[in-house]
């Protein structure tokens, strides 16, 4: 029973301890670890501080990020529309220099066909001349006085002559 009710002098000692480590605490180690603590309170609050700046910072690039990513998109559209209108009309001008050539081709060929055309029509109507000047000729040189002797001999002149 004696833990439970202890003398007086058992706790004037214990009292008197206490107070001796109380005050030595108090003098030299309640200032280092209040200061420590203080110290360490500091110290997180700035490491808060700086990660709650990283944060604002990546938000901040995250922004600028996406905002270059929509600029460079948009960028790439517009190169790919000046592309496509450039083929465009890289194709229209070579589409429209062939149906120009086409139909430089088309004419010279419609004027040569013309040419020949009437140097043929010529020759024949040459050729056909000829042989009329020569059938008259010939005609002309037997001096036929009968109708029915001119007409025999025009038909055997004809028979004779080749249309070639």
């Amino acid at each position: 029973m004696g833990l439970l009710t202890p003398d007086f002098g058992l706790f004037f000692w214990t009292l008197l301890a206490f107070l001796l480590v109380l005050f030595i605490l108090g003098k030299f180690a309640w200032k280092p670890i209040l200061k420590m603590l203080d110290e360490r309170e500091s110290t997180i609050a700035d490491s808060i501080a700086t990660a709650e700046k990283a944060r604002n910072e990546m938000a901040a690039l995250k922004s600028e990020n996406e905002t270059l990513l929509q600029q460079a998109r948009e960028e790439r559209t517009k190169m790919l529309k000046e592309a496509k209108d450039a083929s465009d009309k890289m194709i229209a001008d070579a589409q429209s220099k062939a149906k120009s050539e086409y139909e430089r081709i088309v004419a010279d060929a419609q004027s040569a066909i013309a040419q020949q055309k009437n140097a043929a029509l010529t020759e024949v109507k040459n050729k056909v001349g000829s042989l009329v000047i020569e059938v008259a000729e010939k005609v002309l040189r037997k001096q036929l006085a009968d109708k029915t002797e001119q007409e025999s001999f025009i038909a055997d002149l004809v028979s004779d002559v080749k249309l070639n």
